[in-house]
């Protein structure tokens, strides 16, 4: 049956900015309820709740929070964790009232249900039918059904010759990476994992928020969960990138290549797939007419493929063990050519598609290693994982480039793992998230998030800080973990100084023109805006490199350092690796937040 997508706040023109910040979508009863007030006094400020009949429900003083560097903003934090009873409600500070905001215990059912959805929409290689897309205006040809790729040849942007390869690759399906058409191992495996984590969470749990039908995708109906079948058709593309056996390539010495060598390539990933040439903005992903073509294989995209793939032979084990055999045979196959060539880096010097750079893939090897430990239980993999530098080490929340956070919680969370690797990865990933909590009293706009640097997708920074909250609640059956996740989502979805939801459908002041090929509306009013359910990236103030961004750097406070326009990539693009953590903590948030310990 379909499911519902887009809130009811949501339709319509959005209202003006609000003095009072607050998450757009509301409160759930048993969390904590905050809004942040910009206001220039230093004394605290009289408020009041009222309900729909008028009745004042509660009433405080703001607690001034002072100057915030991060915002530009003098602020006050208001404390409505009082306020438990579901409803309707408005708040009042010193002659100002925010718009309605309700109490309700399945806030993010229709979040996370949207965020999934997501990934359907930005699937290549099939059409997007009417009857999944939400509405007609979402549908659209299928881009790319054929992508039998070869490989690039000739000279880069900065004239160095590539040899190409002697076969060609069947790379269809997966999903597009973000606002372009390239498909990327190593972005598409962050995102990959994290679906196929969140489903690890949820069965652990006996809770299946995703069952069969819920996704409202073409293969329902199939008897299997719906967050199965969408992270299976990524799956399936990353393991159409990997290299066959014998074959060999030419690949660069160091990052910048100047030099090349010839290798045994079988078992290798490919980077990616793209276009030779950047594809205009708008451009239907069925009129992209650019040479689709496999870009040199790298030794992160190889681990990418190991790790993602280890995972997928211990989800699938039960469900279906044919594919599980395949996943995993080409776990052990990636892992082994990376052992091989563990220092074939990408570059950047190839135009139409990302880079993705990263000369640093020591965490890759530690996160592949944890993966098939976790998935064979095997000495080799249990040796491998302890030489790391990542073992027992510090927890950053993770990214494309930074994936050891994913490694540690495989280890601290997936059954079978012995005491000896569980335990010191728990302690491990409950400091990160101590450490997390603690930035909030740095933090004006109270998030788990204190600095002056928003880098390129700085809200996927926040989500995925919040993943690893989300981890520590669950590990521990502490509350104040699950209320660090809210004051994230709350600042994604409101609480910032622009007034803003960073979602697009979900809020009073939804995200509109992400910088997209199809949803781009705002250039072409044949094209539709965005489906609910997709994150910008958010503010950035480190990395401001397209003109739109250009004209505001100096003079934006970080947070600040945004704007809903099609054409700002550097501020409002959308990518997988970004709507994965949404996805993962909304459907973390759907759930009651009774203190209980996980047990394994």
């Amino acid at each position: 049956m379909p499911i519902l997508l887009v809130t009811a706040a949501s339709i319509g023109a959005a209202p003006p900015p609000s003095a009072i910040h607050l998450n757009q979508i509301g409160f759930l009863p048993d969390a904590s309820k905050r809004a942040i007030v910009a206001d220039a006094s230093t004394t605290p400020l009289p408020w009041q709740v009222r309900d729909v009949d008028d009745v004042v429900v509660a009433t405080g003083e703001t607690v001034p929070v002072g100057d915030d560097a991060a915002s530009g903003d003098h602020v006050h934090l208001v404390d409505l964790s009082r306020l438990t009873e579901p409803g309707a409600y408005r708040l009042s500070v010193a002659g100002e009232t925010s718009r309605p905001f309700v109490v309700r215990a399945d806030l993010y059912a229709p979040l996370a249900a949207a965020a999934l959805h997501y990934f359907y929409q930005t699937r290549a290689g099939i059409a997007i039918e009417p009857r999944y897309a939400g509405e007609p205006r979402w549908a659209r040809p299928a881009g790319h059904v054929k992508e039998i790729a070869p490989c690039f040849s000739g000279a880069d942007e900065r004239g160095v010759p590539w040899v190409g390869c002697d076969y060609r690759l069947d790379v269809a399906g997966g999903w597009y990476d973000a606002g372009d058409h390239g498909k990327y191992v190593v972005n598409g495996g962050i995102a990959l994992w994290t679906l196929q984590n969140l489903y690890e969470r949820e069965a652990r749990a006996n809770r299946f928020p995703f069952a069969d039908g819920r996704g409202n995708l073409p293969e329902s109906g199939n008897g299997v969960d719906d967050l199965l079948d969408e992270a299976r058709w990524e799956m399936r593309f990353l393991l159409a990138m990997q290299i066959p056996d014998g074959a060999r390539a030419t690949v660069p010495v160091g990052a910048a290549p100047a030099a090349f060598r010839t290798i045994d390539a079988g078992g290798m990933a490919h980077q990616k797939v793209a276009d030779r040439r950047w594809t205009a903005l708008p451009t239907r992903p069925a009129d992209d007419r650019e040479d689709r073509l496999l870009y040199p294989p790298t030794t992160a995209a190889t681990l990418n493929l190991a790790a993602t793939a280890a995972q997928c032979a211990r989800i699938w084990r039960t469900i279906d063990p044919g594919f599980s055999a395949t996943c995993l045979d080409s776990a052990r196959r990636a892992y082994a050519a990376a052992q091989r060539a563990p220092q074939v880096y990408a570059t950047n010097s190839f135009t139409g598609s990302g880079g993705y750079g990263d000369d640093d893939v020591s965490d890759e090897f530690y996160w592949a290693a944890t993966e098939l430990y976790a998935t064979t239980h095997e000495p080799l993999f249990a040796a491998a994982l302890r030489r790391s530098p990542w073992h027992v080490a510090a927890v950053r929340a993770p990214d494309w480039g930074h994936v050891a956070a994913a490694g540690t919680i495989t280890l601290a969370t997936v059954a079978g793992v012995p005491a000896s690797e569980a335990t010191p990865a728990r302690r491990a990933l409950i400091a990160a998230a101590d450490g997390f909590l603690a930035e909030e009293a740095r933090s004006g706009y109270r998030i788990p998030y204190a600095t002056l640097d928003y880098p390129w997708g700085s809200n996927a920074v926040i989500l995925n800080r919040a993943m690893i909250l989300g981890v520590a609640q669950r590990l521990t059956g502490t509350a104040r973990y699950r209320d660090g996740m809210v004051d994230a989502m709350d600042y994604v979805l409101g609480r910032n100084p622009l007034d803003q939801s960073y979602v697009s459908g979900f809020g009073a002041r939804p995200l509109t023109n992400p910088h997209h090929r199809f949803w781009a509306h705002q250039l072409d009013a044949t094209l539709p805006g965005p489906p609910p359910g997709v994150v910008s990236g958010g503010p950035n103030s480190t990395a401001m490199a397209d003109p739109i961004a250009a004209k505001m750097k100096g003079s934006c406070a970080p947070q600040r350092c945004w704007t809903d326009d099609i054409r700002a990539y550097a501020l409002n693009e959308v990518a997988i690796n970004w709507n994965a953590p949404l996805l993962w903590v909304a459907s973390a948030l759907d759930q009651p937040g009774a203190r209980t310990t996980h047990r394994r």
